[in-house]
């Protein structure tokens, strides 16, 4: 066994009780402790930045396309399907699907109020099985083969504001020349927690805005693009190959830019956080164990009488701070993933939904990055190890072992 190490073996977490064993768990809990706020900050910062912008995906789709207009309306100018783009969008492997739509303006009375909504009209190609997780009340709209739907799908927040039920009989009175109304029936309800949509949106039949609009039956007011990957700039490049020279891609990142911002803006936050609390902890590791080295004064200086070489008693310091730093590890990795763990499957943890858009703490499980925690740590903390131990070259044997 090496020599260095059996020594450092033996002095480390040796006196139980004594000065030499609390300085060792002063160092492995303020490494733990670093090691556990790293790991659950990042779960729970890529819980909140997967949960939100999951939402506005589900919502707009990663992409949308439509019609060039000079226009700041909210309604959109009809294409058809028969577009090069629709025909051709399979030729590009990250597109996952595409859901046509369209937008009209309407105002929607309730039995006390009366709200500005915009209608989202919806086809056969929508995903209802991945918006089931949004609908909190009765169901989905139902598509005839043949006529329009009479039916519509509102927010929580607007069902709360005109007391409304599913079941309910209302009129939509559609803002145009001249104005048209609609006697629809509330069939659910649903809730994303988020304003951009629960305020203004409720979702109805594309058909029925066709019908109001004058357009022809393979007209859309736009086609939502679903990724199986992140947006990018060589994936936007290449969508815009295909694209029709009348049609524009539009990024729902820079479409809901105040959104994306602020998830990004609390990237910084969380480093800026996360870098104080590694440099406290390794910081507490490099004093820790300087205390530890003028605490074994006369064994270093036992050690040189004895004719120990100066690189290997500065071994056994490295040694003992790298089995600190290996329980400060495990322990942190523990109470790190073990919260995440508890959070993940109980949610213990309640949030305000009306100010952070869920109503749970969110975890996300990125191993890469929680390997790269470790990884930095345990590098860091080698590098400063090295600054205290050149300390022991100074001292001189005769005082040292002197030295009480």
């Amino acid at each position: 066994m090496n020599l260095s190490y059996f020594i450092a073996k033996r002095i480390s977490f040796s006196r139980v009780g004594g000065f030499s064993a609390i300085i060792h768990q002063i160092a492995v809990g303020s490494l733990a402790i670093g090691i556990a706020v790293s790991i659950i900050a990042f779960m729970v910062l890529g819980g909140f930045q997967k949960t939100v912008s999951e939402k506005v995906y589900d919502f707009t789709g990663h992409y949308q396309v439509q019609r060039f207009t000079m226009s700041n309306s909210f309604e959109e100018n009809p294409f058809s399907l028969k577009a090069d783009f629709y025909q051709n969008y399979s030729s590009i492997p990250q597109i996952e699907k595409v859901q046509s739509f369209a937008h009209k303006a309407a105002l929607i009375k309730g039995e006390e109020e009366v709200e500005g909504v915009l209608m989202k009209g919806l086809s056969t190609d929508f995903d209802t099985l991945n918006f089931q997780q949004y609908l909190v009340e009765g169901r989905f709209i139902n598509f005839p083969e043949t006529g329009t739907s009479n039916e519509v799908v509102i927010s929580r927040y607007l069902a709360n504001r005109l007391l409304l039920e599913v079941g309910d009989r209302i009129i939509l009175y559609f803002v145009q020349n001249p104005p048209r109304y609609r006697r629809v029936e509330v069939v659910g309800i649903y809730e994303t927690l988020l304003e951009n949509f629960d305020q203004k949106i409720i979702l109805g039949e594309l058909q029925t805005i066709r019908n109001l609009n004058g357009w022809q039956d393979d007209e859309v007011g736009g086609l939502e693009i679903f990724i199986n990957d992140k947006p990018s700039q060589e994936l936007s490049r290449s969508i815009e190959e295909i694209l029709d020279l009348d049609l524009k891609l539009i990024n729902s990142e820079d479409k809901y830019l105040e959104i994306f911002d602020w998830l990004k803006l609390l990237d910084t936050n969380v480093y800026v956080f996360i870098s104080l609390i590694g440099f406290v902890a390794i910081f507490n590791m490099g004093a820790i164990l300087f205390i530890l080295i003028m605490e074994r004064t006369q064994m270093i200086g036992l050690l040189k009488a004895l004719g120990t070489q100066d690189f290997q008693i500065r071994r056994i310091f490295f040694w003992n701070g790298m089995r600190i730093l290996g329980r400060g590890l495990l322990i942190g990795n523990a109470i790190g993933l073990g919260f995440g763990l508890i959070q993940d499957m109980f949610r213990i943890i309640p949030l305000d939904a009306q100010s952070y858009y869920m109503s749970y703490v969110p975890i996300e499980w990125n191993w890469p990055i929680f390997i790269a925690i470790n990884i930095g740590i345990t590098l860091l903390t080698a590098l400063v190890l090295w600054i205290p131990v050149i300390v022991i070259s100074r001292v001189n044997p005769i005082q040292s072992i002197r030295f009480d």
